[in-house]
């Protein structure tokens, strides 16, 4: 997920991966592609762009393919989110097609922020899932907003996403993820667990809303509230 809200790596699907076990094969592929990263650009990752057929393939289930490659391979993920910048990067973003997700923001200066954008610091989640919760006050909530994608570089539209969500995953040790996230936090999570089902932003997303970068900073930068667009652009938030 974009941070404001033509590379590309070689695919390495889910075909590759083995049940329950390291996969000698994939490793052997994505440690090519983290070694040709550190000896032309640092270590950052290629982004795949939307088109690319990995990025439309549901990825397979993290069971230990890559063995003791997997923690080389976050630490060029969570490189590559920070440069683009971004705040969140799943694994087939790179071209490589396992449940393997980074996410980190460093939330809003401003308090009364409608994104509810507080800090979510640095994660890695394995096999990640999300379910929506009710608020409080019964009922489950959706809230809209511009958000825009590392893989569908210089554009924006809006989403209506779950407020409130809880997510189940594994972190980097195997150790059990189970927490309730609200807000922006829950809307990362949700971006980026859809990469791994094989869905982009723009499945979900206002179509009428859709714009350029450049276009999102001239017209309606002044407020993350998307009323305005939603108004002049004649889309529904809801």
């Amino acid at each position: 997920m974009s941070a404001a809200d033509p590379t590309s790596a070689p695919d390495r699907g889910s075909a590759h991966a083995a049940v329950g076990g390291a996969d000698e094969a994939l490793q052997a592929a994505v440690a090519d592609l983290l070694d040709r990263a550190d000896a032309a650009n640092d270590g950052v990752l290629p982004i795949v762009q939307a088109g690319a057929p990995v990025l439309r393939t549901p990825a397979a289930r993290y069971v230990g393919q890559l063995g003791d490659l997997l923690p080389r391979l976050v630490d060029a993920m969570r490189r590559t989110m920070h440069a683009a910048p971004g705040v969140g990067l799943a694994a087939p973003q790179v071209g490589i097609g396992l449940a393997v997700a980074v996410v980190e923001d460093a939330g809003a200066a401003a308090d009364d922020d409608p994104r509810e954008r507080a800090a979510l610091p640095f994660r890695v989640l394995l096999n990640p899932s999300y379910e929506p919760l009710d608020e409080p006050g019964g009922g489950s909530e959706r809230a809209a907003f511009f958000e825009g994608c590392l893989s569908v570089s210089g554009w924006s539209a809006v989403v209506a996403r779950h407020r409130r969500v809880r997510l189940r995953a594994e972190d980097l040790s195997g150790a059990a993820v189970d927490e309730v996230l609200v807000g922006w936090p829950a809307r990362i999570v949700q971006h980026e667990t859809d990469h791994l089902a094989g869905e982009l932003y723009l499945d979900h997303a206002q179509v009428r809303s859709l714009t350029s970068n450049e276009n999102l900073v001239r017209y309606w930068a002044a407020s993350t509230d998307p009323s305005d667009a939603a108004r002049v652009l004649r889309f529904p938030l809801a």
